[in-house]
Parts: structure tokens; C-alpha cells; sequence
């Protein structure tokens, strides 16, 4: 029997620190089921001790989840780990992640400690996580940074004190492959009650090492992989489930362990969750871009109608392409789509929920013939974000572009209430429109990315535009899907500027970036 690979997915929570990432609390539930039901091991829901919208989301997540374990992470403070051990109450199966720097410039710098009042804060800590579960994890931050005698002193006293999962993060993507592979073997073989501890990695992706570091620590005695859905992370982002996942399955002859993920569910979580944070996935993307399994070259077209493994290491319905269409029309009823939204992990909190989305699902069957998954996800996404602090809300839109004159577009918004109309000229239809809007909202934000990508397949289908504002240093993402795609962009526009009107009460002292 092949050891097994526990799978740590830390989306919800390293991945919502992609600048402009932020979900919400329904959001990290749908992603959490859909995480729930790719048999993701762990799933770490956030930091509680950040705000009270991450303690509250952390907290909804516990409640939802049952067959998966439930994560929360707190610095190694008593506060902290108690807010952590709170929201996670209401969980079936939960952990407690905490993390203290060990690097020399961390402790040195950022601190301000000495090497062993770290590991006094690291065992008290981890004694007091103990007090909520006896599922405690313990990472120490830069580990790949650090000194290879002192990770051993502190994992050597935490182990002793009751963490159970050993972390060593790659916090910066410093490591190399074989740098980082003989660092867990060297760590597994030196600390003599190594064997009471599974060893994790969490690397990120800053040289783009992040998956290569990884696999590297798995062949050297690493039994759990932190990683997150599309790679999403802060900076360059982390490593990716879809890849690290697919690698062991795929070479079997080479790794010696398995994981317990439906893979099939892979392809629906990533565009689930590119939906929700407006992070679109580039189409040569590994395993989950929309390139993946494409063949433009005539030799490999002709190899692979031969004989598919000519030029295919994996298949393309292993990881969910061919799952995405449902059986749903303009004719179906309610009770076929409250059904179908179930199994893809929406519930609906009551009637009035339910009713406002199969409205909005007649009108898309309406304007386009061929529904999908990915579309119901973005209707889902789009009531998600109207319903949520929508001070703004787009009520009309007249557009005017015709060749040899200038763009030009008015736009009539709702602001708390109150209806406002505005117009202007741009380069084209979309910045006409966008104009518009700033001369009504005047946030003064740079619009610092603008990104289409289509939701599904055919000349009817959906764009789901994505817009990035900056104002004062704040980042925030905005997204908005429709056939049309000047609609699309107004609605992501609108969308961007209900979060520059909310404040942002999220506290990271550390950014819990392990």
C-alpha cells in the first residue's frame, strides 16, 4: 500500500490574499463545498482573528463542511488561537494552524525576538490550540530562510508539546527543488521524534518553483501539500492543487503515494473559484487552462485521432472537461433548476433567494440557447454581488459607436436610491461607458487591469469581464458577466466601485502569509 498524500487547500485563505481577492462569506462556502466534494483533505477556511468578516466566514465554513477538515489559522498568541478555536466550534472535523517566524531577519527584524523566546511562544501555543483540538498544526514562517539547527530545536519542542502536522514553508520562493527535497529529508531524519508528526510544505511561486518545490519535499518524505485552486496566492501566487495533484496521479510509477481527490471536479472548482475572485485562468494554464488538451499542430491532431496517449499523458474527462454542460433549457422548471444548483453546491437561503435566481436563469435562456455550469456559477456570483453592500446599482445603458464618429455613452445608475444619469465619449463603446460612470461615482481610482474572457463556448456566450481599480493604495477586483459585452464591463465597473465603498477592516500584522 502506497502512503497517501493529504491535500491542504488553502484558497479560501492564502488565496483571498491575491491582491483584490477578498470573498465573501457565501462565497467561501460555495468554494468550500466544492472543495468538500473533490474530497479536499484539509481546507483552511481563513484567519479569524484577521476581522469579524473572516471570523464569520470561518465559522460558516465549519458549519457547512462535514466531510472534510476544517482549518483556521492564528499566530502564535493567545488571542489569536483562541478566536480560531471559537469559530471553529461548529466544525465535524477541525485544525488549528499556527506559525511563528523562525528566519533570522523575521525574528531579527519583524519581531524583534530572541531564537528562544520564538520557540517559547511556538510550544505555548501550540499547548493552548491543544485546549480546542487535538488536530494542531505548526508552521514556522520562512522556513526556507532558516537556519536548518534551529527548525530543528523548535519542531523538535512543538512535536512535544502536541502538533501533530509540521509545516515548513517556502514563504518568500527562495528554494530550489533539490534544496528544498534535502531540507525535509535532512529535518526528518535529525529530529528524533520525527516520526510522531506528518511533514507538510506550503511553497509559493515566486521563481515559478512552487509546484517543482513541492513534488521535490513529497519524494522526500512530505505527506501533505498545501496548495490552492488555480495557484492563486499572494505575489506570484502558490502551488497549484490542479498540478501538484495531477503530477502524483499521473506518475504513479515515480511517487510513492496516492491521493483521495475526485479529479473530476477539478475543472468546475477552478472556473468556480476564477469566477468568484476575477482572477481569469490563462488559457495555457496546466491541467485546468483552456489550451490543456487543444492540439493546433497538424502532426499532433493526427497522432492523437491514432491513438490518444501518443500525445496526451492524461484525459481530459479525468479532470471534469467534458462535465460542464447540464441538461437544463428555457423550459425547465423550478424545482429541475433549484435541483441542479444543488448539486453544484448552492443553497439557497430562502424562497425570495431562490425566486430572484431562477428570474435572472429565464433571462439568460432567453438570450442564449445552450446553458452551462460555469453560466449558472456567474449568475449565481453576479446575485451574490448585487446583494451584498450594493450602494450602486447600473439601471440603463445607451451606447453609440459608429465608424468615423466618437464613441459615446449615457448611463443612468441607481447610488442608495437615487437615480443619477450621466454621459461620454471614449476611445470605444466599453471606455465610453466606464467614462460615464466615473464622471457620476468620481472615485478617481486608475482602472489598473481589464480583462474578457468568455464564460463558455459559441458566438452567444456569456463574457465575464474583469476590472482591477487602485485608489489610495487599496486594490479591489470587479467583475460582471453578460452576453453583451459592454454590459459585462459596466457591471464589473459597478461592481469594483460597491468595494471601494466598503471599508476594509482586515488586520494582517504577519498577512498570515506562512
Amino acid at each position: 500500500m502506497k502512503d497517501k498524500l493529504i491535500i491542504f487547500d488553502t484558497t479560501l485563505r492564502d488565496g483571498e490574499q491575491s491582491p483584490g481577492a477578498s470573498m465573501t462569506r457565501d462565497e467561501k462556502v460555495r468554494i468550500a463545498r466544492a472543495l468538500e466534494r473533490m474530497k479536499v483533505d484539509v481546507i483552511e477556511a481563513g484567519f479569524p482573528a484577521a476581522s469579524q468578516g473572516d471570523f464569520e466566514a470561518v465559522q460558516a465554513v465549519a458549519d457547512a463542511v462535514k466531510d472534510s477538515t476544517v482549518c483556521g489559522l492564528a499566530r502564535a498568541l493567545d488571542k489569536d488561537i483562541d478566536r480560531a478555536g471559537e469559530a471553529l466550534k461548529g466544525a465535524k472535523s477541525s485544525r488549528i494552524h499556527t506559525f511563528i517566524a523562525t528566519s533570522p531577519i523575521h525574528m531579527q527584524m519583524k519581531l524583534n525576538m530572541q531564537p528562544e523566546q520564538v520557540i517559547e511562544y511556538a510550544v505555548r501555543a501550540v499547548k493552548r490550540a491543544r485546549q480546542y483540538t487535538d488536530n494542531v498544526e505548526f508552521s514556522p514562517e520562512d522556513a526556507g530562510r532558516s537556519e536548518e539547527d534551529f527548525l530543528c530545536r523548535i519542531l523538535e519542542a512543538v512535536i512535544d508539546a502536541g502538533a501533530t502536522t509540521l509545516n515548513i514553508p517556502d514563504t518568500v520562493g527562495y528554494s530550489m527543488p533539490q534544496q528544498f527535497g534535502a531540507t525535509i529529508a535532512n529535518l526528518i531524519q535529525r529530529i528524533p521524534n520525527s516520526d510522531k508528526a506528518i511533514f507538510s510544505v506550503h511553497c509559493h511561486n515566486d521563481l515559478g518553483l512552487a509546484v517543482a518545490n513541492s513534488l521535490s519535499a513529497v519524494m522526500n518524505g512530505a505527506r501533505q501539500v498545501e496548495c490552492t485552486i488555480n495557484g492563486l496566492g499572494e505575489r506570484a501566487g502558490n502551488a497549484s492543487l490542479e498540478e501538484v495533484v495531477m503530477a502524483v496521479r499521473t506518475r504513479q510509477d515515480f511517487f510513492p503515494c496516492v491521493t483521495g481527490l475526485d479529479t473530476r471536479e477539478i475543472v468546475t472548482c477552478s472556473k468556480l473559484v476564477s469566477s468568484i475572485t476575477g482572477f481569469p485562468v490563462q488559457p495555457n494554464k496546466a491541467i485546468v487552462g483552456a489550451n490543456a488538451f487543444a492540439h493546433e499542430s497538424g502532426i499532433h491532431q493526427d497522432g492523437v485521432l491514432k491513438n490518444r496517449e501518443t500525445y496526451e499523458i492524461m484525459r481530459a474527462e479525468d479532470v471534469g472537461w467534458t462535465t460542464n454542460r447540464m441538461v437544463l433549457g428555457k423550459h425547465s422548471g423550478r424545482n429541475a433548476f433549484k435541483t441542479r444548483m444543488a448539486e453544484l453546491g448552492v443553497d439557497f437561503a430562502g424562497e425570495a433567494d431562490l425566486n430572484d435566481a431562477f428570474f435572472r436563469f429565464k433571462q439568460l435562456a432567453d438570450k442564449k440557447h445552450d446553458i452551462f455550469d460555469e453560466d449558472l456559477q456567474a449568475l449565481i456570483s453576479e446575485q451574490g454581488f448585487e446583494a451584498e453592500d450594493e450602494h450602486i446599482k447600473l439601471v440603463a445603458l445607451k451606447v453609440c459607436s459608429e465608424t468615423g464618429e466618437i464613441p459615446n455613452a449615457t448611463v443612468t445608475i441607481r447610488v442608495d436610491g437615487k437615480e443619477m444619469t450621466g454621459s461620454a465619449q471614449g476611445g470605444g463603446a466599453v471606455d465610453a461607458s466606464l467614462m460615464a460612470i466615473e464622471s457620476l461615482v468620481k472615485t478617481g481610482a486608475t482602472l489598473a487591469l481589464y480583462s474578457v474572457n468568455n464564460i463558455t463556448t459559441g458566438t452567444d456566450a456569456q463574457g465575464e469581464v474583469t476590472v482591477r481599480l487602485e485608489n489610495a493604495g487599496r486594490i479591489v477586483n470587479g467583475s460582471g458577466a453578460d452576453t453583451d459585452i459592454v454590459i459585462a464591463s459596466a457591471k464589473a465597473y459597478i461592481n469594483a466601485v460597491n468595494k471601494l465603498q466598503i471599508p476594509d477592516q482586515r488586520q494582517h500584522p504577519q498577512k498570515g502569509d506562512v
